[in-house]
């Protein structure tokens, strides 16, 4: 049996035992997001937001009822970048195997509970939440009983409730929404510039840039997708704003974090990413981006490492990303391993659109080398293809303090 295989196996059953042992209903703390919230500025943990002067004059009101067997409500309020949202909510939804009911905030969260896939982890079924922009990458907030802050990226607000699609509950919600124009004063959110020219953005450059990443034997894998101006600080900053989390680098310590992490969503996201290597050496980070449960076949993932060298003044992370849709055998050694998709730039389009999506970023660039890499296999054995092209984020101001 490979021994990936022996891993998982044991982390199964250890998640079996821990279950069995808490059959009993016991309080847990929720595990949250690392950093930084999903929604960047959204922060409504201010206790001073519900006095705060709306500096910009009001764009728009509107009232809505949530009802407790709705998903998502499309508000049809598009707000741009820095204009101040404030939501307010009212209201009692009851579950039928809740012991009371809840309000806005959601039902606490047990240990149980925890297994239940949610929209946004941070909070228990029945909170309110809200997103703006893509469903398929804008990231998930809590509104609660009142969120007020800037909008951090431009976009369809949507409103919503924190349970599964199967999911229902008695109640409704009234929530009053508004939308005011930005104080330009104040203003911190970045909007990216898309350029077809970034100083230091050259063939000279991608010259000293492998190609492809590797395994410890030298096997050619990954292509090397996107790359990163930033510093250190700001490039974990724009990840974990964009509801990336961090992978556990030790495979032993990745699973003991699964049991102790109250099952949550990153214990889950964070299941041992192999190491590869550039430069010389395996990744200096691992990202994920997946849902609880589903992540064992499917996850968004990427490796990055710190380059030799700077562009323009900028300290240089090297990417590679790709997304696992579920298992093949390993062609080095009959054992299983993660089937890739083929089409890595639609990966590649995931990672801009959702570190874009979070105002971090200044400017997009995609650059086409010489002799770009179209078509290859990976070290395992699967193939893939590509148009050829690397994508350039260079992170805006805000992201290097």
């Amino acid at each position: 049996m490979p021994r990936s295989t022996r891993i998982f196996t044991r982390f199964l059953m250890a998640l079996s035992l821990l279950l069995i042992l808490c059959s009993r209903p016991v309080a847990a703390q929720l595990v949250g997001d690392q950093g930084p919230s999903p929604a960047a500025q959204m922060d409504s943990s201010n206790p001073q937001a519900s006095t705060q002067v709306h500096a910009g004059k009001k764009r728009l009101a509107k009232d809505f009822t949530i009802k407790g067997d709705s998903q998502w409500t499309d508000t049809n309020m598009d707000v741009q970048a820095g204009e101040r949202v404030v939501i307010t909510a009212t209201g009692k939804l009851r579950y039928l195997d809740a012991r009371e009911e809840n309000g806005p905030e959601g039902v606490p969260r047990g240990f149980k509970d925890l297994l239940r896939i949610l929209p946004f982890n941070g909070a228990g079924r029945g909170a309110l939440i809200g997103r703006i922009g893509d469903a398929d990458t804008a990231e998930t907030f809590l509104i609660g009983t009142q969120r007020e802050a800037p909008a951090p990226v431009a976009g369809r607000l949507a409103v919503g409730l924190n349970q599964a699609n199967a999911d229902a509950a008695d109640g409704s919600y009234s929530v009053h929404i508004e939308v005011y124009a930005p104080d330009v004063a104040a203003l911190r959110v970045v909007v990216a510039q898309h350029l077809k020219l970034l100083p230091g953005i050259d063939n000279v450059l991608f010259a000293q840039i492998p190609r492809r990443i590797g395994d410890k034997d030298g096997n050619l894998g990954d292509m090397v997708n996107f790359l990163i101006l930033g510093s250190e600080s700001g490039m974990q900053r724009v990840f974990t704003t964009a509801g990336w989390v961090k992978v556990d680098a030790d495979v032993k310590n990745t699973v003991l974090h699964g049991i102790i992490g109250s099952l949550s969503k990153e214990a889950y996201v964070t299941m041992p990413m192999s190491q590869l290597y550039l430069f010389g050496r395996a990744q200096d980070y691992g990202w994920a981006h997946a849902e609880p449960i589903s992540v064992v076949a499917s996850r968004n993932h990427l490796r990055i490492w710190k380059a030799p060298f700077t562009v323009d003044g900028e300290t240089v992370w090297v990417g590679a990303a790709t997304h696992d849709v579920g298992f093949e055998r390993d062609e080095r050694n009959n054992g299983i391993t993660h089937k890739i998709d083929p089409n890595i730039d639609a990966e590649r389009d995931y990672v801009e659109k959702t570190l874009s999506n979070t105002g971090m970023v200044g400017q997009v660039m995609h650059f086409l080398p010489d002799n770009p890499m179209k078509e290859a296999k990976t070290a395992t054995g699967g193939s893939f293809h590509s148009n050829g092209e690397v994508l350039i984020l260079k992170l805006g101001e805000t992201t290097r303090q």
